[in-house]
């Protein structure tokens, strides 16, 4: 299973996209997804979900989405624990966690002095991004902390690509690529550029 955060919410088993429901079930996901491999109670769901104001069939609602999770990703995959549901996710199978680890390892490489490979290495992290995190679930309050949270690590990201592009002797003038944003970003020499 391979789940995707950084854009649209999307999940692939076994290379087919997956079919995730409505809004609410596909924001249910998203906050199992953003506490994967831990228990989030059915209080806690309910509460991202609904708000203060939960419809009477709020119980009926969340087991009915939940079930239709589980027959998407399979039992394994969303449990049933005492209190509320896990949903079990693999290392390597979040691309946030990809691109958490491509960005660390770039920095590491950058460190050492190998600017061209960091640059690479930077780059191959940002293709990882389809649009804004959570795009499709921005609506939720839930979701807006950790999106504007990984929006800044994108930056960053971005910002040190730039960093590494220059010390690899690139021209200055392709500071900007195709993955950068329309907002002001610091370019290497510490000048800012929209």
């Amino acid at each position: 299973m391979q789940t995707a955060i950084l854009g649209p919410l999307e999940v692939r088993v076994d290379g087919r996209l997956i079919s995730l429901g409505g809004p609410k079930q596909r924001a249910l996901l998203a906050m199992l997804v953003l506490h994967a491999n831990e228990v989030v109670s059915r209080d806690r769901l309910i509460d991202a979900l609904w708000g203060e104001r939960p419809p009477p069939s709020v119980q009926q609602s969340l087991d009915t989405y939940v079930s239709r999770l589980r027959r998407a990703l399979g039992g394994d995959r969303l449990q049933r624990r005492p209190g509320g549901y896990l949903l079990r996710i693999e290392p390597g199978e979040l691309d946030v966690d990809r691109f958490e680890s491509l960005v660390r390892s770039a920095r590491d490489t950058a460190a050492a002095g190998e600017a061209e490979e960091a640059e690479r290495m930077f780059r191959d992290a940002l293709a990882l991004w389809r649009g804004p995190a959570l795009a499709d679930v921005l609506y939720e309050p839930f979701a807006t902390p950790e999106a504007e949270r990984l929006e800044e690590q994108r930056l960053a990201a971005l910002e040190e690509q730039i960093d590494a592009r220059l010390a690899s002797g690139e021209a200055r003038n392709s500071c900007l690529s195709s993955s950068a944003s329309p907002v002001s970003i610091r370019c290497g020499s510490g000048s800012w550029v929209s």
